[in-house]
């Protein structure tokens, strides 16, 4: 796969996709997708970061066997890995893409006010991901090199959900996809 190729998989993935409900939520896939980047392009994340905030949930758009009408592909943050790694993303935007999920078990599990903020679909895809995170499991989230990084991916991913809010466009990350995929 090449660099324009790793393009033209997302932007196929987003034109597929893209303009559907984003599950439980007031946003549709791109929308939500787009906010969660440029909120980490706010943050002044580097560009890896950047990436996976944009494609934290590519694996809504790729479909699966294991989903739920209602909240989506169940495993999305695990059933992208193949596709992530296929179109040269590097390792650690597949790690901070795969474990965003597991971010939010921890942050259930840890901050007893955390779930009080998630959606009802944020719930909802909570108790079928495994719940909150175990006292062992907590210890090797915190033990992960990107643990700082995956709070903050969280953190744009519960902000992403402004039906009303501005972004650039997906045109706006072409460069920077190109840049990172395959290098």
């Amino acid at each position: 796969m090449t660099r324009d190729g790793a393009v033209a998989a997302v932007e196929a993935l987003f034109d597929a996709g893209g303009s559907d409900a984003y599950f439980g939520e007031r946003v549709t896939q791109l929308q939500h997708a787009l906010q969660a980047a440029q909120c980490a392009q706010r943050a002044q994340a580097d560009d890896e970061l950047v990436l996976a905030a944009l494609l934290h949930d590519v694996g809504h758009l790729l479909g699966s066997e294991n989903i739920h009408a209602e909240i989506g592909v169940i495993d999305h943050d695990k059933s992208c890995v193949d596709w992530l790694q296929q179109h040269g993303f590097s390792p650690r935007v597949v790690a901070l893409v795969s474990g965003h999920v597991d971010a939010k078990r921890y942050l259930v599990a840890t901050n007893p006010d955390y779930y009080q903020r998630l959606s009802d679909a944020s719930r909802q895809t909570l108790a079928l991901q495994g719940g909150a995170m175990s006292d062992q499991e907590v210890a090797e989230f915190e033990s992960n090199p990107h643990y700082r990084d995956l709070l903050r991916l969280r953190s744009w991913d519960e902000q992403a959900k402004d039906p009303e809010a501005l972004t650039q466009d997906l045109w706006h990350y072409r460069a920077l996809i190109a840049r990172h995929a395959h290098r």
